[in-house]
């Protein structure tokens, strides 16, 4: 079995696939880069004793962070669990993508699997969205070359900034607004982000097929916030749940 992490700002995704690509679960955990090896451990153990397998069944493990403090403690609590390192996605890590940035070392790594993934799923030109904390675009060309993309403020952090900017606006969870049109201020602020949010992406998205005359291209999201926000684009844009931990298995098995 692989078990595959990803360390993102807010929360920490670990799934668990099986020698068939099936993945036996999905868990996920607030990001704390105070824990210690120790800790991370005790985590993990306890996930899959939540879920019901043993840990000693896992063969592989591949780590993709964002947040580098964490790092070492999360590559020491896999080693001490699973009795060797994880594959860590970064340089030297062979991904298939060609990537062009002027400095190819500043993509994320969770950007990188969410184009591995996509690229297995879709024909280029693709365009990939990754709504977490910050809400991640990727314009991914023929000869799997990824052409960089667009970094926007998250959704939730839009919400927050606004409430504590905003001495008269309250904290607001995101939820589906009741109409566009709000009748309170909770309702105005749910239509603002909501709305907001899925007519910027419907701009972008609209901006970047122009770059690509003539050709359909494919736009797929994932993240905790796209569920809410894409059914309100007017752009056809397919949600994938698992599209990062699909990208973690691609990249696992090209270098194994």
């Amino acid at each position: 079995m692989l078990l595959a992490i990803d360390v993102g700002n807010s929360n920490t995704s670990m799934g668990l696939f099986d020698k068939d690509k099936n993945l036996r679960f999905l868990a996920s955990l607030d990001t704390d880069s105070r824990k210690t090896a120790d800790q991370i451990s005790i985590d993990l153990m306890n996930l899959f004793t939540l879920y019901h397998f043993s840990y000693k069944d896992v063969t592989g493990a591949i780590l993709c962070s964002v947040v580098p403090p964490l790092n070492f403690m999360m590559e020491k609590a896999l080693t001490r669990l699973l009795g060797k390192p994880p594959m860590v996605v970064g340089p030297g890590v062979k991904t298939g993508l060609n990537i062009r940035l002027t400095v190819q070392t500043q993509v994320g790594a969770d950007i990188v699997a969410d184009a591995v993934a996509a690229l297995e799923k879709f024909t280029p030109p693709i365009i990939t969205i990754d709504m977490g904390t910050a809400t991640t675009i990727g314009v991914i060309s023929e000869g799997r070359t990824y052409e960089g993309g667009l970094l926007l403020p998250g959704v939730n952090v839009s919400l927050e900034a606004l409430s504590r900017r905003a001495a008269q606006l309250p904290d607001i969870s995101l939820q589906h607004p009741k109409a566009l049109i709000g009748k309170s201020t909770e309702d105005c602020m749910r239509s603002g982000i909501v709305y907001g949010t899925a007519g910027m992406l419907d701009g972008i998205i609209d901006r970047i097929r122009e770059e690509f005359p003539g050709r359909t291209v494919s736009v797929v999201a994932t993240g905790g916030n796209a569920p809410v926000i894409v059914r309100y684009c007017r752009n056809p844009i397919i949600y994938d749940k698992f599209l990062l931990m699909d990208g973690l298995w691609t990249i696992y098995q090209k270098n194994r």
